[in-house]
């Protein structure tokens, strides 16, 4: 954290709320629960950019564990010492706008701002963390997407900018970056959510 704030000082109006996603990813994690992202336009790049850091390596490597290797070796033995090599421990994570086949299915037939609120719908239990990336903080389809993931005792997490929002009574942890124009508040996302996948990794798999 002292790393982030010495980088971009201004971040330092959010600390709280980062530690306190970072906690919430962390409780998600342990309790064998997936975070299901959600967003739009640069925000939607993002929810893929943050999956991409989860579900991999990120900074370290997350060996496989010991048992994990004898059971693949007790079934597979000539593959074993290769998925060893290659597999790596991920942090069950989504990103919704990515199945795009249902995703675009439901707004051609349904209603496009019910998209997200539907995918939260069928695959979210009550284990899971529900992430929505808004740079106003009162994107139609993510909003409905946290109501809905609030009514099935769904635990949530915002990323947004410093102005009032929706969001902001929906969200059990909301990070408010002190900007108010899109591409800026972007950019402050960014250093944000790549602190919560390095420290997450390190608590995790130290």
């Amino acid at each position: 954290m002292q790393d982030l704030l010495k980088r971009y000082p201004a971040l330092s109006v959010c600390a709280d709320s980062i530690q306190n996603a970072l906690k919430l990813m962390k409780e998600t994690y342990e309790k064998g629960g997936t975070m299901l992202l959600c967003g739009n336009g640069g925000s939607c790049a993002d929810c893929e950019h943050i999956v991409g850091e989860l579900m991999k390596g990120f900074l370290s490597m997350r060996r496989m564990k010991e048992e994990d290797y004898k059971s693949i070796q007790k079934m597979f033995p000539e593959d074993a010492d290769y998925f060893s090599e290659t597999l790596q421990y991920g942090i069950p994570a989504v990103s919704l706008p990515s199945l795009t086949a249902v995703g675009s299915a439901f707004i051609n037939d349904v209603a496009a701002d019910m998209v997200y609120a539907q995918l939260v719908y069928g695959l979210g239990k009550s284990q899971d963390l529900v992430i929505g990336i808004s740079t106003s903080g009162n994107s139609k389809n993510v909003v409905n997407a946290l109501k809905i993931a609030k009514a099935k005792g769904l635990k949530t997490l915002g990323l947004t900018g410093a102005k009032p929002s929706m969001m902001d009574e929906l969200c059990d942890v909301v990070i408010k970056v002190p900007e108010t124009e899109t591409y800026k508040i972007q950019e402050y996302h960014l250093p944000v959510y790549h602190y919560l996948c390095a420290e997450l990794e390190q608590r995790l798999f130290a």
